[in-house]
């Protein structure tokens, strides 16, 4: 029967002879004139609602009306965020993606939305799939370059690098499993390199588990690429939220786990393996099993660790953590109160105040001197669950460290001995090659007290909430006990003190004696170091008077030529008045720096109270009036906000912009705060800094390479990993220590870019630098760093040995093997403050450029 078939009545041609409505078009007509009215009116909210009218009912006005409704999204996306609608703010987008669901400008623009508020994950997802869309949107790729290194942080890669560390964990996984671990759970999996290792050796049933969604369903590639998907089930879940049989069907025999950070107990082991003794793992084994024999008990790799510490002198650390200058850019810092980093230890826990950092002592910029031999702190037995759950009770333990070496105090380095098995142990010392990095103490409760050859520095260890706490407490000199929290400045190492300063110091300690909550303010350790950068604050106080001093003079001839013989003397509202805005980022001196010139209105953007209270103490002792100084940011909604007239009348005399990130970035949107602060200043005005010269030069460098992607197979035991983590490579590696780098130099510094940011016509787009290479090897990388020109005479570099500033590497997809005297050519390319270079070795020889 020919007319049987059903498909005419779902045909798109029986759809297409439906007659037209005119009441449904007379509606889409309206609501897009409706919606185009709303945006111009500004009423970005209605002309969202108007615009989801129109585009659902009528899909054909989708390519006429994208690009007004993107704009209408990210407007009234502005408008929520300003005001905490967050959920409507979300909603908003997931309508937007239905019915654009493939638009890689919506997709890239929620994923920024998403990752500032926290949500790293889904971030990435929103970022990778508008790359799919679009592989060549650098919007979308620098976003997801940024994200990576949230989500697969840099130390994913040289772990799984260190082929002594991955082989040591495999003999002992294997030597368990052949012991008769049949069934074995890898908890925090990561790649998976763990629970393939178990399966590889023979386990009967392997389980893994994994918090990150990223590093879960990269895990489920891994396994499936090596032939393991359906043998190895993979949770995405907290072990510490698992059940049997809800989520394995019962218990195991081996527990494997490295979820160990540099102080040990930072990632949580501690918590996971009592809560695994008690619901996931059989009972503790009390002697070995026959080979081969299937276990009744249970057991953990690593089987325990041992924790290792000294005392050390290190500048860099102390500047990091202490202010360490008593003027900064000619301004005393004696009533400045305390300053520190938010890292700090104390016994009695303080959530705070993080108890320790991390640093690789070997690639210290000056390294480091040790003060004790290193002593024995801890020794954990990860298969003892009485022991791990008395751990945070134990009492306090005070030890006695003899000094050997005369040196400042500055912190105490912390690593571990990580017991696998009888047979198998891994170090974290800083004399190891390894991936790790170690947990530093900085000491904050005195200033520079230098320790004597034959002291004893007593030391309090203990583990309160979880987390290894070492506190250096009091040193025993001469059979006297000095309290370090109550040591005093006539114990530092200097000659011949300032009356001045000494009373100004002595008044400062007094001050925070009778009201220490009150002085006692907290900095990123990065905005420390800016303080100890003598260099830094010096320059700018040099180009700041240097402006001042012209923008006065030429104020002054003004005046003489305009005023009349009854004029009144400008007061400091008059027009003769000079108004600087600082928007660094963070804390920031500048603007007292440029209020102490006289006859100026700063304006700080500095937002934490306790932050702006220091700024206050330091002008008034240091002569600047309360009418000198105001924050900006108490009046403003948000952060472009500040770029604006400092009043009706008046415009800025200079404006100081934040250019370099701590990381060795130039930061986003530099360029665009720059063309809005030009159209701000008055005549004669100038922003700071002027311009931003980047250099660069060619490296060979193996560290680099481990550091930035998998090295192939070989170091992860033969498995299948690199092409999958390697997706979260990013082509910079930032907080480079540029003098500690092991690398082999293959050419001269050279200058790679030049940012103008007072000569908008200056500026350019790409540029081809030509580089001869001065010895053979193989081209790697390309470090770079910035000299930051405040005029065209004075300039600071990111270089400079006491900067706060790290450095940053290009690091190639392709190494390049260079002969001495080749030329290699590198593209070096901007956009939107976003520095990207490629480079290939020219055929015949070239003049550099």
């Amino acid at each position: 029967m020919p007319n049987a078939s059903p498909r005419p009545k779902h045909g798109r041609r029986t759809r297409r002879r439906r007659r037209v409505d005119p009441a449904r078009n007379e509606l889409v007509s309206s609501s897009l004139e409706s919606a185009q009215q709303c945006l111009f009116n500004q009423d970005y909210g209605t002309a969202f609602v108007h615009y989801l009218l129109v585009l659902n009912l009528a899909p054909i006005f989708k390519d006429f009306a994208k690009d007004a409704f993107r704009f209408t999204l990210f407007k009234w996306a502005e408008e929520l965020d300003s005001v905490g609608r967050i959920q409507d703010l979300f909603d908003c987008y997931e309508q937007a993606l239905e019915l654009f669901p493939n638009d890689e400008v919506i997709l890239n623009s929620m994923g920024e939305h998403l990752f500032r508020m926290g949500f790293r994950d889904e971030a990435a997802g929103h970022f990778h799939k508008a790359l799919k869309v679009r592989p060549d949107y650098p919007e979308a790729r620098e976003n997801f370059y940024r994200v990576a290194n949230w989500l697969v942080e840099r130390w994913h890669f040289l772990m799984l690098n260190d082929h002594g560390r991955n082989l040591k964990y495999q003999q002992a996984i294997q030597k368990a499993v052949h012991n008769g671990c049949n069934s074995v759970l890898d908890i925090g999996t990561g790649t998976g390199i763990l629970g393939m290792c178990a399966k590889k050796a023979g386990a009967a049933e392997v389980y893994a588990c994994e918090l990150s969604k990223t590093m879960y369903e990269l895990a489920c590639e891994v396994v499936a690429a090596n032939g393991m998907d359906g043998r190895i089930k993979i949770l995405h879940k907290k072990s510490m939220e698992m059940e049997v049989p809800k989520d394995i069907p019962h218990r195991v025999s081996l527990v494997v786990t490295e979820t160990v950070d540099a102080g040990l107990f930072g990632e949580g082991i501690i918590e996971s393996l009592i809560h695994a003794w008690h619901n996931l793992l059989l009972p503790p084994q009390r002697g070995e099993n026959e080979f081969g024999q299937q276990s009744t008990t249970g057991r953990v790799i690593p089987a325990g660790a041992t924790v290792f510490g000294m005392a050390i002198e290190c500048l860099e650390i102390r500047r990091h953590h202490r202010l360490c200058e008593t003027e900064v850019g000619g301004l005393s810092m004696a009533t400045a109160g305390e300053l520190r980093s938010p890292v700090s230890c104390r016994s009695e826990p303080d959530d705070s105040m993080e108890p320790y950092t991390t640093e690789r002592l070997s690639r210290l910029p000056g390294g480091y001197k040790p003060l004790t031999e290193p002593f024995t702190a801890l020794n954990i037995d990860f298969n003892n669950v009485q022991e791990l759950e008395g751990l945070s009770s134990r009492e306090v333990r005070e030890m006695h460290l003899r000094v050997t070496q005369e040196g400042q105090l500055d912190a105490l380095a912390v690593w571990f001995q990580l017991h696998l098995d009888e047979e198998n142990s891994l170090s974290t010392g800083p004399q190891e090659d390894t991936c790790w990095e170690q947990a530093i103490y900085p000491i904050h409760s005195v200033k520079g007290f230098v320790l004597k050859a034959g002291d004893d520095l007593i030391v309090e260890v203990s583990c309160r909430d979880a987390y290894l706490r070492l506190c250096s407490v009091a040193v025993l000199r001469d059979g006297h006990k000095i309290h370090l929290d109550k040591c005093v400045d006539s114990q530092l190492p200097e000659s011949n003190p300032n009356p001045e300063a000494e009373l100004c110091t002595a008044l400062a300690s007094l001050q925070t004696a009778q009201s220490q909550t009150r002085d006692v303010c907290v900095l990123e350790c990065s905005e420390v170091a800016l303080l100890n950068n003598g260099d830094y604050h010096r320059s700018f106080a040099r180009a700041l008077a240097k402006l001042i001093s012209q923008l006065k003079i030429k104020c002054q001839n003004q005046e003489r030529g305009s005023s009349f013989p009854s004029d009144p003397a400008p007061s400091s509202h008059s027009s003769g008045l000079l108004y600087v805005l600082d928007v660094s980022e963070g804390f920031s001196l500048l603007s007292l720096i440029a209020a102490s010139q006289g006859h100026v209105k700063a304006y700080s953007s500095v937002e934490k109270r306790k932050q702006q209270e220091v700024l206050k103490r330091l002008a008034c002792s240091n002569g600047i009036s309360e009418q000198q100084l105001e924050f900006w940011l108490n009046h403003t909604e948000d952060e472009q906000g500040m770029l604006q007239r400092p009043s009706r009348e008046k415009l800025w005399s200079a404006i100081i912009l934040d250019c370099v990130e701590t990381c060795g970035l130039v930061r986003q949107k530099l360029m665009e705060k720059a063309s809005l602060a030009r159209c701000l200043l008055e005549e004669g005005g100038r922003i700071y800094p002027q311009k931003i010269v980047v250099f660069g030069t060619l490296v060979e460098s193996d560290t680099l390479l481990l550091e930035s992607a998998v090295q192939g197979q070989e170091p992860t035991l033969g498995f299948n990993i690199a092409p999958f983590i390697n997706q979260f490579t990013v082509p910079v590696h930032v907080f480079l220590d540029f003098s500690t780098l092991q690398c082999r130099h293959l050419s001269e510094p050279v200058e790679l870019f030049v940012l103008y940011l007072m000569e908008a016509n200056a500026n350019y787009t790409n540029r081809e630098v030509k580089v001869q290479a001065m010895s053979s090897g193989r081209l790697t990388a390309v470090p770079f760093w910035y000299d930051i020109y405040l005029d065209e005479e004075i300039s600071v570099s990111t270089l400079s040995q006491n900067s706060h500033w790290k450095q940053a590497a290009v690091v190639l997809q392709q190494p390049l093997e260079v002969q001495a005297g080749d030329w290699v050519s590198l593209a070096v390319k901007l956009h939107k403050s976003t520095i990207s270079i490629s480079a290939h070795i020219e055929n015949a020889p070239v003049q550099m450029a």
